[in-house]
C-alpha cells in the first residue's frame, strides 16, 4: 500500500489481545457479519506461549477443546490455616497463550473478511464520519474501531480511583520428587510473608512432577525479578522441593482498578479488554470477564443500525463492591491476607466464586460481604460516599 491509499474497513481492532480475539471468534460464529470487513493490528505476531489465563466455569464452553487442565478441588491456605475447597458445579481451567491464540486465528484463517496484519499502531483519530488508524508502516480507515491497547497514563495520572496492580512471576517447574497434587490447584497460600503487601502463592499442578508456581502480590508497586525469584526458590524449598528444572516462565502485570475507562468510549471508538476496563477489578481476572462482555458486544453490534458505542457499557453493583476493597488495599494492602482468609476460612466456596462471577442475587451479596471484616469496609464505604451518587444515577440495582 502506498502513501496515497487508505483502505477502509467496516470495523478495526487495535490490539489483538484476548478481548479483541475473543469478540472476532464469536462474530465469526453468529454468522451475522460476513458482509462485514474486519481488520486486527497487532504489533505481537500472536505464536509464542506468553501467558497463562485460568478461570472457573460451570458448563463447557466453547473454549473448552483448548482447555489444557481442569481441577474439582482447590487450595486457600494462609499462615494459620489450610482449607480444601470442593468446586462443584464448578470446575478451574488453565488455558495456554498459544493454545488461543491458535484457535481463534485457525478459524479467522478461513474468513475472506478479516485480515490480520502484524503491525504497531501509532495513531487514532476519530473523525465525524470515520476513524483513522496509523501504523508504523500504513493508514487506514474504518466506521468503528475497537481499541484494546491500554494507556496506563488515563488511570494512573488521576487520584479519584486507587489503582493497584497483579503482579506476578511464574515458574513451570519440573521436579525429581513427587511432590505436586495434579487433581488440585492452589487457589491462594498467604503463609509466605507478606512485608507489608497482600502477596500469596499459587499453583497449577498438571501432574505430580510438574506445576505452574507464581509468586502473586495485589500491591502498587512492582518488584524486582530477584526478589519474585527469591521467594519462588523459597516457597519450592518449603514443599521439600531442592531438585528442579525450570521448564519456562512467564511473568506479567494487570492493572487492577475502578476508574471508569468507559468514558473514553465514543460513538465511533470503544475500548475494549483491560483498556476498558474488563478486568475484574478487585482479583485481577481477565478471561471470564472478557468471555461474558465479549458475547455482549456481539450482541449490541447486531442489534443496533445506528451504533453509539457510548451505549455499550452499563456500571452495576459489582463495580461498587470492587471499588471498596481496591480503597482497602490501596490504604492498608497488609489487610488482602486477612479479607480472603475470612472469606474463604469458612465462607460457601461456590458462592465466592459465583460472587466473583458477578451471578449472585443482592441476598447473596449479602452473605458474601458479611464475611468480611466488618470496620475496614464501613470506613471504605465512608470514604468513597461521593462516589455513590454518580453510582446510583448510573447503574440498576
Amino acid at each position: 500500500m502506498n502513501s496515497s491509499q487508505i483502505k477502509h474497513f467496516d470495523y478495526i481492532f487495535t490490539g489483538a489481545g484476548l478481548a479483541s480475539l475473543m469478540t472476532v471468534y464469536k462474530m465469526i460464529l453468529s454468522g451475522k457479519f460476513s458482509d462485514k470487513s474486519i481488520l486486527l493490528l497487532d504489533k505481537d505476531s500472536k505464536k509464542t506461549n506468553d501467558r497463562t489465563w485460568s478461570f472457573w466455569e460451570k458448563e463447557e464452553s466453547t473454549w473448552n477443546s483448548i482447555i489444557s487442565k481442569k481441577w474439582d478441588s482447590a487450595l486457600f491456605a494462609n499462615e494459620n490455616f489450610k482449607r480444601d475447597l470442593e468446586l462443584e458445579p464448578y470446575s478451574y481451567n488453565k488455558i495456554n497463550g498459544l493454545d488461543f491464540y491458535n484457535f481463534v486465528f485457525e478459524k479467522i484463517s478461513n474468513q475472506p473478511n478479516i485480515t490480520f496484519l502484524h503491525e504497531k499502531v501509532t495513531d487514532i483519530n476519530e473523525l465525524d464520519t470515520h476513524v483513522f488508524v496509523g501504523t508504523e508502516e500504513n493508514r487506514y480507515t474504518c466506521d468503528y474501531l475497537f481499541n484494546s491497547i491500554y494507556t496506563k497514563a488515563f488511570a494512573e495520572s488521576q487520584t479519584k480511583y486507587p489503582v493497584l496492580q497483579q503482579h506476578f512471576v511464574g515458574w513451570f517447574v519440573k521436579t525429581e520428587v513427587e511432590v505436586f497434587n495434579p487433581e488440585q490447584a492452589t487457589f491462594m497460600d498467604f503463609s509466605v510473608e507478606q512485608k507489608g503487601n497482600t502477596r500469596f502463592m499459587y499453583v497449577l499442578p498438571t501432574s505430580k512432577t510438574e506445576a505452574l508456581v507464581e509468586y502473586t502480590l495485589f500491591s502498587e508497586k512492582l518488584l524486582s525479578k530477584e526478589e519474585y525469584e527469591n521467594d519462588i526458590q523459597r516457597y519450592l524449598e518449603k514443599l521439600g522441593i531442592h531438585q528442579f528444572e525450570i521448564v519456562e516462565k512467564e511473568q506479567g502485570s494487570i492493572p487492577m482498578t475502578s476508574y471508569p475507562f468507559w468514558k473514553k468510549n465514543t460513538k465511533r471508538v470503544l475500548n475494549i479488554g483491560t483498556a476498558g476496563g474488563w478486568t475484574k477489578a478487585s482479583t485481577g481476572y481477565t478471561f471470564r470477564n472478557s468471555d461474558k462482555k465479549s458475547s455482549e458486544l456481539v450482541q449490541f453490534l447486531q442489534n443496533l443500525d445506528s451504533l453509539n458505542m457510548k451505549a455499550f457499557h452499563k456500571k452495576n453493583r459489582f463495580w461498587f463492591y470492587d471499588l471498596l476493597l481496591l480503597d482497602i488495599l490501596y490504604r492498608h494492602n497488609e489487610s488482602g491476607s486477612s479479607i480472603f482468609s475470612s472469606l474463604f476460612k469458612n465462607g460457601n466456596s461456590k458462592l465466592i466464586f459465583k460472587f466473583l462471577d458477578e451471578e449472585t442475587s443482592f441476598i447473596e451479596d449479602v452473605k458474601v460481604i458479611l464475611k468480611c471484616p466488618k470496620i475496614p469496609f464501613l470506613k471504605a464505604l465512608f470514604r468513597v460516599i461521593f462516589l455513590s451518587n454518580e453510582f446510583n444515577q448510573n447503574n440498576n440495582l
